[in-house]
């Protein structure tokens, strides 16, 4: 009998408390004979109905659960604890949340993008938890600054912008003044036929594209995204090991990330790294992506990997 779930992610999403924040996960059953579990992890300018429709397709695979991260996808932030949402504070989250969720049992991971970096330092700082990982999955992952191939005075300016906006007042002044849902629109509107996530679409479809934009800006906090920025920007996770093997879905038209360096520095962290290549050329699917949308951009090999009981 065919996998069949619904189409609407509010039939899957329920309500979170971890560590003193409250946000929403995420749990799509897999079919009754599949065991797996698979823990999807989103990345940075995300929320659970963004990923939604990848969830969905590896759901066939086994039960999916996606939490929300500390001040994404309309999760209060770590600044509500007083803390900042350092890379090690979301490592130390996830963390959490996998040892409270999976105890006895082992667990897939996936990590999108942001994602991989924290699943990374999540497993660095707590290699016990590495045992319990029975597939480790980089979708577009990274681990290192180097990683990017930005041009270096958009390096510069995305770093030291975000850095700035990362504080109290400038992030007040931008969440205030700036992410505003005429704003928003008009900033993509004006770059639409350029933009990676908009240049394919028709009339009808850019304006759903731009209207999720709407919605992603907002619920996600704007000052945890400068600070994560920041993060991202000046990560180096290559002084620790962990003895697992990864495999790193790719894509040859990433606008972010050189895939060779990316590699080597894979390499560097992880006992094993086999590099998969995805048929789709862009650094991720369409901003409202569905199951049929994401299915070209999962590998054939990694689906057999997943498809195992």
């Amino acid at each position: 009998m065919p996998h069949k779930i619904s189409n609407n992610p509010a039939d899957y999403i329920g309500p979170l408390y971890m560590n003193g924040l409250h946000g929403r996960m995420l749990r799509i059953p897999g079919p009754p004979r599949k065991k797996r579990e698979i823990l999807l992890i989103y990345g940075h300018h995300s929320s659970l109905e963004r990923l939604f429709g990848l969830a969905q397709d590896i759901s066939r695979y086994g039960t999916v659960t996606m939490p929300d991260l500390p001040g994404f996808g309309g999760m209060e932030s770590f600044y509500k604890l007083g803390e900042k949402p350092s890379l090690d504070n979301l490592a130390d989250y996830l963390a959490a949340f996998v040892k409270l969720n999976y105890k006895r049992r082992r667990v897939s991971i996936m990590g999108m993008s942001m994602g991989f970096l924290v699943a990374t330092r999540m497993l660095q700082r707590y290699p016990e938890l590495a045992k319990k990982v029975d597939i480790l999955i980089s979708v577009v992952g990274f681990v290192h600054r180097d990683d990017f191939k930005f041009r270096q005075h958009n390096y510069l300016l995305m770093r030291y912008g975000s850095s700035f906006f990362s504080n109290f007042l400038p992030a007040w002044f931008a969440k205030t003044f700036v992410l505003r849902a005429p704003l928003i629109r008009l900033a993509y509107r004006s770059v639409a036929d350029r933009h990676s996530k908009m240049r394919d679409a028709d009339k009808i479809e850019l304006k759903r594209r731009i209207d999720f934009e709407v919605v992603l800006w907002k619920c996600n906090d704007i000052r945890t995204y400068m600070d994560t920025t920041v993060s991202m920007l000046t990560a180096d996770l290559c002084k620790e090991r962990v003895d697992i093997p990864v495999y790193h879905i790719a894509v040859p038209g990433d606008r972010y990330f050189d895939n060779k360096i990316v590699e080597q520095h894979l390499n560097v962290i992880y006992s094993k790294v086999e590099v998969i290549v995805s048929k789709v050329s862009a650094h991720a699917p369409t901003i409202i992506a569905t199951a049929e949308d994401i299915e070209p951009f999962v590998p054939p090999k990694i689906r057999r990997m997943l498809a195992r009981a």
